[in-house]
């Protein structure tokens, strides 16, 4: 709604108008719900809730929420990524080998991890922002080349027997310090009651700013049943957490990279300029945007998500593999898009490339406990990606029209 008519509209009533209901946020959180509550209670007769289940969702989906809050930003850029899977394999490969063959601390090992990603990052990078080559295709050889690397390095195939400090990383959980009450982890149900409270507490302050500006806002009906779903959401989770082995340390991990993502695309100038190149390159190219710099950076960013991710998989699998991250980059671009992004840029949301990374993590952990081949797997993520894109193909049309 421009200034001009939310202006009039304020002469006219006396009061700010309300924002509707916006159908691509709601629609996707429904559209989880849907997805869940199907598995849950129709698909695998109430096994995909149960809290091992449950732990085991999280912890072996973590990869593509990493995967995903990184490609949200190349996509919102305009570019595309291929080679993360690819790079999650020489990455993990790397990291096996600084530990066992080059005497590296776990420590050590971990920094150089992510050294490397981002170096290759900078390498992609470059040939996109700085040669003009298209980021698929630059991506597209980076898939082939960290792949046949990772080969190279794993010459046996597998390096395996990790420190239990590394495999903790996607492996363990927090202890249980403050000890269990009724068989439930008091710690985790602390986490879960902490972060309910400081979801409801930020939502509010962000009402409160917007009132104070006197800018639209949602109705009081819609925003306490966003927040009721949510907060209650969180809570329900660590309920099941509680009641197995605890909070992983791969969900901290997940907890701070989308709210340091979630600040830095929604706060920071670094951000603004990712949306102004994707919706526009030319215009942000002569409002002194240095868009160059900008893809750069993008993809160092994502080359050092790619080393986080390849941490967590091979710390989880306790083994660096040489097949690694296969398919990885797929599960992260259908979360994205699922997650609402716009296939020309300009448009995406770390929450959504969330809730996009959650569905497909649910589809593959549903579809495992029911058993279905994993062919058949990869016809159903092909398909739901295929609708999502098409839903919001056909919501820009409508959209265009009116």
């Amino acid at each position: 709604m421009s200034e001009a008519s939310t202006k009039s509209k304020k002469e006219t009533t006396g009061r700010t108008p309300v924002v509707g209901i916006n159908a691509r946020d709601y629609g996707l959180l429904g559209a989880l719900i849907v997805i869940v509550a199907l598995f849950q209670f129709w698909f695998t007769d109430g096994k995909l809730l149960l809290p091992a289940n449950f732990n085991n969702l999280i912890s072996q989906n973590a990869y593509v929420v990493i995967l995903a809050i990184g490609m949200v930003m190349v996509i919102i850029a305009g570019h595309i990524d291929l080679s993360v899977g690819s790079l999650v394999a020489m990455i993990g490969a790397i990291s096996a080998l600084a530990i066992k063959e080059w005497g590296q601390p776990v420590w050590s090992a971990i920094l150089i991890s992510l050294l490397v990603g981002a170096a290759v990052g900078a390498w992609q990078g470059f040939w996109v922002a700085f040669a003009g080559v298209p980021g698929f295709i630059v991506t597209l050889g980076g898939m082939l080349l960290y792949r046949g690397l990772a080969i190279v390095l794993l010459t046996g195939g597998t390096i395996g027997g990790l420190p239990d400090s590394y495999v903790a990383i996607g492996a363990r959980w927090i202890p249980e310090w403050l000890g269990r009450v009724n068989e439930l982890d008091v710690f985790t149900l602390l986490i879960g009651i902490l972060g309910a409270l400081g979801y409801v507490a930020t939502q509010f302050k962000s009402r409160a700013k917007l009132k104070a500006r006197d800018l639209p806002r949602e109705s009081v009906p819609v925003f306490a049943g966003k927040m009721a779903v949510i907060a209650g959401a969180m809570l329900f989770f660590a309920y099941l957490l509680a009641q197995h082995n605890g909070t992983p340390y791969v969900l901290i991990l997940l907890g701070v990279l989308v709210l340091a993502y979630s600040f830095v695309l929604n706060r920071t100038v670094f951000g603004r300029h990712i949306y102004a190149i994707g919706g526009n390159r030319f215009g942000a190219m002569m409002s002194g945007v240095k868009t160059k710099w900008v893809d750069f950076f993008i993809f160092v960013n994502i080359g050092a998500l790619a080393a986080v991710a390849a941490i967590v998989t091979t710390s989880r699998a306790g083994a660096a593999q040489s097949g690694a991250g296969n398919f990885y980059e797929l599960d992260a671009i259908a979360a994205v898009f699922i997650g609402g992004a716009a296939i020309q840029g300009g448009v995406g949301k770390i929450s959504g490339a969330v809730i996009g990374a959650l569905v497909m993590g649910v589809l593959n952990q549903g579809l495992s406990i029911m058993g279905v081949d994993s062919a058949w797997q990869q016809v159903i993520k092909g398909l739901v990606l295929l609708a999502a894109v098409a839903f919001d193909v056909m919501n820009r049309r409508r959209s265009g029209g009116a």
